[in-house]
């Protein structure tokens, strides 16, 4: 079998920066174990997969290691192959995903917007052993949703942390946000996931459904500048809207070509 697929890097509007995602178009789904080989093939953070339904697409993420619930940059790259490459006319998509719900992407010019739920994370414990993995002082706030966030007091402070990756994959726990005021935005994060085969993950739509209405409410405001410290480097235009996100961002092609996939 001969599938087209493109590599896109999302939330940037230079190649080799933002997040790297690739997207395989189907017209069926094939079978889990396959597309989860594929995405451990590409060995990059996230491979999107979409079928159609009418006029809308149904979407599925996979890391290299697991499938996944939420993915905003692979949701951005893969509404930039429809609008880019694959002739989509109208200025809205709708996806449609087995876990999160429909999630709507705007083309605003060369901008994406993407319109996904908001993640209200809640006060809690710090758990054993991640403290330690991370290798940091203490945060000024712990919180949790499906993944932890610790609260920083400075910029400083999120850029000088060196997990251990490896203690970190042993904890059972799936993401780890990392975050604080920023110098020159209004915050700054970092991701971590080694649990799902992505030890930092350049910049991650689905923990900005956790960082903007905990942001919003402090800054006392709903539209806010954010930047993901990565090594790669990722910029968001964000904004809260009731029990809504919606993120902008751009995207660039790095490549499009086909593979080859033997069915069983």
């Amino acid at each position: 079998m001969k599938l087209s697929i493109y590599q896109v890097d999302a939330f940037t509007d230079k190649l080799f920066g933002g997040n790297p995602a690739a997207i395989v178009p189907l017209t069926s789904w094939l079978p889990a174990p396959v597309m989860q080989k594929i995405a451990a093939e590409n060995n990059i953070a996230e491979t999107a997969f979409f079928i159609p339904q009418g006029e809308d697409f149904e979407l599925r993420w996979f890391t290299p290691e697991l499938e996944i619930d939420l993915c905003g940059h692979a949701t951005l790259a893969t509404a930039h192959i429809l609008f880019t490459e694959l002739g989509y006319t109208k200025n809205v998509i709708h996806f449609h995903t087995l876990k999160a719900g429909t999630l709507t992407v705007t083309k605003l010019d060369d901008t994406y917007s993407l319109d996904f739920p908001s993640r209200v994370a809640t006060p809690c414990e710090l758990p054993d052993g991640l403290l330690s993995a991370l290798g940091s002082k203490a945060p000024v706030e712990v919180l949790s949703s499906r993944d932890y966030m610790l609260v920083y007091e400075h910029e400083a402070d999120v850029l000088a942390i060196r997990p251990d990756f490896g203690a970190l994959a042993k904890l059972p726990i799936m993401g780890i946000i990392i975050t604080a005021r920023g110098d020159h935005s209004d915050f700054i994060s970092r991701f971590f996931i080694p649990s799902a085969g992505i030890n930092e993950d350049p910049v991650t739509g689905s923990a900005h459904c956790n960082l903007i209405p905990y942001w919003a409410e402090k800054l006392s405001k709903n539209e806010l500048h954010a930047y993901q410290v990565s090594a790669r480097r990722g910029e968001l235009w964000c904004t809260l809207k009731g029990d809504r996100v919606l993120m902008k961002g751009k995207g660039v092609t790095y490549l499009k070509g086909e593979i080859y996939v033997e069915m069983d």
